[in-house]
């Protein structure tokens, strides 16, 4: 039973606010480049290749810090490790402040990257310590929800406040916010039990050694082709060549799939709470998703059906909480942090095996002008998902089996 289960309800309320405006907060500063770019390719002088680099090595970072802020979460609790991810993260932004020189605002969204991997993991770790393990996927689903309506909405009053007052003041006013947060963070979240006394590697070989914890993420992986292979990169100049749409409506369709993510975590899992299970609920998701991009191959879908059917697969996107969730549960409670961070990674490094595969695909039979070339290179997407609802099933059939037995 969690520390926080006998307090008061309003408290376990509270945590879960502060982490998850921690969460939205984060996904504000990700896309806060895109809104700024002009403003910082004047103030530093450089070229858009170089920005480029800049808003990618946010996710150097993001993706380095995962495995020690799981261990952290584990071992000091929330209380501290996100207090220090949100301090980073304000740190990250002085330079866009005060530096003259281009190489610190690097090292500073190195540093943003890196505090904000901590609010994905200390979400889940506050709704371990707060909630009831029934409540998890819910709580996680509606979490997620509120940070991407942050990265949706967020980027509007952003860029209010930029017009009225220059984006300097608004980095300013973010910073401050994060402070804030920081403080928030410190004095509400409690302290965690203390763990196991169990050593550092012998917790990351217990989570890398649980075949059902590393195929579980692997098979979630294989399925997250729609969200970060195609709603990320590929999806407006597929629409262009493929389907022949112009420039504004190709780029505005995909999002349907990222509105669709926002209601999908807490719409799965009600309906896994219905079912009973949580992989009979990712399986389904995944034959959605399959579906749904086989028609998109298949047949020339009319705008209409498309934002339909884009708003269905952002919901199934959603497969992603219950499965990071069901990995935790394969594995003892002190190092549940550490394997939500596995799990996170796994699925974070098929993303960039998706882009890479469908690059390579494109390029090789015709480049990104030529619409079949695309079609062949967006056919990874459903493939792939049947492979990964093939080994969910796979994972379903043991599961009841040894329930049976």
């Amino acid at each position: 039973m969690s520390s926080l289960i006998s307090k008061p309800r309003a408290i376990a309320w509270v945590v879960w606010v502060v982490a998850s405006v921690f969460y939205a907060y984060q996904y504000i500063l990700r896309v806060m480049p895109n809104i700024m770019l002009d403003d910082i390719m004047q103030q530093f002088h450089i070229g858009a290749a170089t920005f480029g680099q800049f808003s990618g090595v946010y996710y150097i970072g993001y993706a380095l810090m995962h495995l020690p802020i799981g261990i952290m979460l584990d071992r000091y609790g929330p209380k501290k490790t996100m207090t220090g991810c949100i301090l980073l993260t304000v740190i990250g932004i002085f330079p866009l402040i005060f530096a003259e020189h281009w190489a610190y605002p690097i090292v500073g969204r190195v540093l943003i990257g890196m505090g904000s991997s901590g609010a994905i993991l200390g979400v889940f770790k506050i709704i371990r310590m707060t909630f009831s393990e029934k409540r998890f996927p819910r709580m996680l689903s509606l979490s997620v929800t509120i940070g991407l309506i942050g990265a949706i909405y967020g980027g509007g009053p952003v860029s209010f406040m930029r017009e009225a007052w220059g984006y300097q003041t608004v980095v300013q006013i973010l910073a401050a916010m994060g402070v804030v947060l920081a403080c928030a963070t410190y004095w509400i979240v409690p302290e965690a039990k203390n763990p196991e006394q169990t050593t550092i590697i012998s917790d990351i070989k217990a989570v890398l050694g649980n075949r059902r914890v590393i195929w579980s993420c692997i098979f979630a992986g294989l399925m997250v082709g729609p969200l970060e292979g195609f709603a990320d990169v590929w999806s407006t100049v597929f629409l262009k060549q493929v389907y022949g749409f112009d420039s504004a409506l190709a780029a505005s369709l995909p999002s349907m799939i990222f509105i669709g993510m926002c209601f999908g975590g807490p719409v799965l899992s009600l309906i896994a709470d219905k079912m009973g299970s949580y992989l009979g609920t990712i399986i389904g998701a995944g034959i959605v998703m399959a579906a749904g991009f086989s028609a998109l191959l298949i047949w020339p879908l009319t705008s209409g059906v498309l934002s339909i059917s884009f708003v269905l697969i952002g919901v199934c996107c959603a497969y992603q909480i219950l499965a990071i969730y069901k990995a935790s549960t394969y594995v003892p409670e002190h190092i549940a942090g550490l394997t939500t961070a596995v799990a996170n990674m796994i699925i974070m490094t098929f993303g960039y095996a998706f882009h890479t595969v469908i690059g390579g695909i494109v390029n090789a039979v015709g480049g990104p002008t030529a619409p079949q070339a695309l079609v062949y290179g967006v056919t990874v997407i459903p493939i792939a998902l049947c492979i990964g609802i093939a080994g969910f099933s796979g994972l379903f059939v043991q599961e009841k089996k040894q329930v049976l037995e």
